[in-house]
């Protein structure tokens, strides 16, 4: 079936793929979608996790890259990406639905938006979709963020389109807060072309590196948050974590790696307290600093000018019940919820998030939110891989 024809469909079954820059595994969604625009309808029929081969998680983490290295893990990454695919199509024939087409996000390996104070503008995704049509036969919608930075915008985040098609409503405005390796926070308004969104910094990856560089690798993730529950927070660490300039530019913005990967954020700060506090007090102290600077971002460029009735939160953030915590003490006057409260599962949605921009695109609709990016104009976002 050629693109022409899938965007004539009533309805098309999707699978969404998703690596987060936390580099756990390929997020894979099998989404039934009717529709597109303002009137899309969506029904999540299935959902996994395919965790990244330990060598491979190490690869993807490693601060520095060379350009053969990029290049063997953008077709390596490719096969990985299409056999979570081709596990999602056996579970999906089981469910007796024929799949359409493939939406990846890829693995960020680079992000560097456009900024004021430099000329540098630029971000690579990789996860070949070549290698994904080749192996499954189908279709591949990808590299989904370059058409916007094209249009001078930030090139994320992506997800406040698909915010405002699950949460908004006609009497109230809410906030939808994604805690993956960057949180990233969306004021989701009657109306789309208000909707509001900037990346408000780190969230689990330098949670998540804290517990591997303070054990030795023996821990990968601070679970439920119990190690940040049992510590207390050292103050001068916590300033040191919390004046990063990233905090105080004004949105439109994005981050990644680039600002507050382990080795340019937490290395050297970690390295030289280690001896004088126990892992708790230190992984204490960046779960609140992670939810310092969310709230910072809240009161500082959202609740002056939107009134906000409830925040609603996804992403693996979403599991870290002392970092959920201190997000509903430090905002008391607002209701704090999971998006599983509203039946969207908080692993699943960036996943789903892309296989409905992946329907965009082939429907031929403008998926990028200016105001959440900065870009110029909405536009089409994602490239087309025939199968």
């Amino acid at each position: 079936m050629n693109i022409g024809e899938l965007a004539k469909k009533t309805v098309r079954n999707v699978i969404g793929l998703m690596s987060g820059s936390s580099c756990d595994g390929i997020d894979a969604a099998l989404v039934r979608i009717a529709g597109t625009g303002t009137k899309l309808r969506f029904k999540l029929l299935d959902f996994f996790t395919l965790p990244y081969p330990e060598g491979l998680q190490t690869r993807l983490l490693a601060p520095h890259k060379n350009v053969q290295e990029i290049c063997d893990l953008n077709f390596r990454l490719g096969h990985h990406f299409a056999d979570a695919a081709l596990q999602m199509i056996e579970r999906a024939r089981a469910l007796s639905v024929s799949v359409d087409f493939i939406a990846s996000h890829g693995h960020t390996v680079a992000h560097i938006p456009p900024r004021a104070d430099t000329d540098s503008c630029g971000t690579l995704q990789i996860g070949e979709s070549a290698v994904i049509a080749e192996k499954t036969g189908l279709p591949v919608v990808s590299d989904f963020r370059v058409r916007d930075m094209a249009a001078g915008g930030q090139g994320a985040p992506l997800v406040p389109y698909v915010d405002w098609l699950l949460f908004h409503r006609a009497d109230r405005v809410v906030a939808c807060l994604n805690i993956g390796g960057i949180a990233n926070i969306t004021v989701v308004p009657p109306e789309l072309e208000q909707v509001f969104a900037f990346d408000t910094g780190p969230g689990n990856m330098i949670i998540d590196a804290a517990v591997r560089f303070l054990s030795r690798g023996e821990l990968s993730i601070d679970e439920n948050g119990t190690l940040a529950s049992r510590g207390n927070v050292v103050q001068e660490f916590l300033d040191y974590l919390l004046a990063h300039p990233y905090f105080d530019r004004i949105p439109p913005k994005s981050t990644g790696r680039e600002d507050f990967g382990m080795e340019v954020y937490l290395r050297d700060a970690l390295s030289a307290r280690r001896d004088a506090h126990p892992m708790e007090d230190l992984i204490a102290t960046v779960t609140t600093a992670v939810a310092e600077s969310i709230l910072r971002a809240c009161k500082r460029f959202i609740l002056p000018t939107h009134k906000i009735a409830r925040l609603i939160i996804s992403g693996g953030g979403a599991h870290n019940t002392t970092l959920v915590r201190l997000l509903k003490e430090g905002l008391p006057d607002i209701l704090v919820r999971l998006s599983d409260d509203y039946r969207m599962s908080s692993d699943a949605k960036e996943a789903i998030a892309f296989a409905i921009l992946g329907n965009e695109t082939i429907c031929g609709t403008p998926a990028n939110v200016p105001g959440a990016t900065g870009a110029s104009h909405p536009v089409i976002l994602g490239k087309i891989t025939p199968s």
